[in-house]
């Protein structure tokens, strides 16, 4: 039987209000790919601190720059990514928030977690476009 792909793109202003948008989509759509409770929790969490990441520190909240996050599914795998319009940050040398120093910050926790939810992860500075985030989550099949 022939799996079949759905994509759906959706771009949103760089304003923390439309999260709740992000999740409620997030949430049809892992439904609608037969995601079992747990894949759903790690691929809506993920979803959910990336693109508030997008939003604070890529776009710095400028309500004057998007943030597209690209769904696709299909029976095996789910997969999102994730741009952002921002000057980028040295992601090869993130602080580990399991080191003592950072264990009580607030913060500094989402690309941490969503490296140990998702099976693969990746994440890219365009030059002068922003950063690119993917990520997917092998599904039943």
């Amino acid at each position: 039987m022939e799996t079949k792909e759905s994509t759906i793109l959706l771009r949103i202003q760089s304003n923390l209000d439309y999260t709740e948008l992000v999740e409620s989509l997030t949430i049809d759509l892992t439904t609608l790919a037969g995601c079992t409770s747990d894949q759903a929790y790690f691929i809506e969490m993920s979803i959910r601190e990336i693109v508030s990441n997008a939003i604070q520190h890529g776009n710095k909240c400028d309500r004057g720059k998007f943030v597209e996050i690209e769904y696709r599914f299909d029976r095996e795998k789910f997969q999102v990514q994730i741009e952002d319009e921002g000057n980028g940050f040295d992601f090869n040398h993130l602080p580990d928030p399991c080191n003592s120093e950072n264990l009580l910050k607030s913060s500094g926790r989402g690309i941490f977690l969503v490296r140990s939810f998702m099976d693969d992860f990746s994440l890219d500075y365009i030059p002068n476009q922003g950063t690119r985030v993917r990520f997917s989550k092998k599904l039943g099949g």
